[in-house]
């Protein structure tokens, strides 16, 4: 889904658009009666190892570096793999591609990939800012061990809902330090508590191959996403049919969207 619009913040990797008001029509409405207090149940049966960047044997991958060979969705920066039974959307703000988005049923993964400094990661810092942001808007969060390391559990207040009123919504997030890349990716819906919902997301998050390319970048600037070439022809087509004969497109109405199925 190609989605011309205003993202204000989306582009740090410690700005938590998740908990922004213009992000409705993004995440949608979760079923929030079937959300309980608990939040993210950990799963006693997966492996929990205590913390590790990208560069042990196992991904997301680096693309200057060997990695599986199987179909994957070309984004520039993000090479996605294209599995069964996902949609794949990509948010774009201020001209240019700033998150991949993954739908899966009634849940969502979102993929944002950042330029990192040489000697050091940026997941630690980003953590403590996804915390801070989470409490000034209401939530609360914690720090938990997951399949990628250290992970954030947060509940936040849903989008249209006040401070104070209703159940918090649970949200994960996840980040991985490569070589001179961050990959930050963040689970919403039912996936965020339930292990089981979680493992596809997290399955596809360890097979995500991002690009860094050799050009310079100062830290924590997001990686260039560009759309793949038929994503590109048709949206230029839906875009074509849309205005033809009206002008000027009004500049406040929401784009053209595409959707990637699989």
């Amino acid at each position: 889904m190609f989605r011309r619009r205003r993202h204000e913040g989306a582009h740090r990797p410690g700005s938590d658009s998740g908990t922004a008001q213009d992000n409705e029509d993004l995440y949608g409405d979760f079923d929030k009666a079937d959300e309980d207090e608990s939040g993210y149940e950990p799963d006693d049966e997966a492996p929990v190892p205590a913390g590790r960047g990208a560069s042990q044997g196992s991904g997301p991958w680096d693309g200057a570096e060997s990695y599986p060979d199987r179909e994957r969705i070309d984004f520039g920066s993000l090479l996605v793999p294209a599995y069964e039974g996902i949609r794949v959307e990509v948010e774009v703000a201020d001209g240019m591609g700033v998150c991949v988005t993954i739908l899966r049923d009634d849940s969502v993964l979102q993929l944002m990939a950042f330029a990192a400094p040489k000697t050091s990661g940026l997941w630690d810092e980003v953590r403590q800012e996804f915390a801070a942001e989470v409490t000034n808007a209401g939530g609360d969060s914690q720090e938990a061990d997951g399949p990628f390391g250290i992970e954030l559990h947060a509940r936040v207040v849903p989008v249209g809902e006040e401070h104070g009123r209703g159940q918090l919504e649970p949200i994960r997030f996840l980040g991985v330090d490569g070589p001179r890349w961050f990959l930050r990716g963040m689970i919403r819906g039912p996936a965020a508590r339930r292990p089981d919902l979680a493992r596809p997301f997290e399955e596809l998050f360890a097979d995500v191959v991002v690009v860094r390319g050799d050009h310079p970048a100062p830290p924590a600037d997001l990686l260039e996403i560009r759309l793949p070439e038929d994503m590109r022809q048709a949206l230029a087509d839906q875009f074509a049919q849309e205005t033809a004969g009206q002008g000027l497109p009004n500049p406040f109405e929401r784009g053209p969207e595409i959707t990637e199925t699989r």
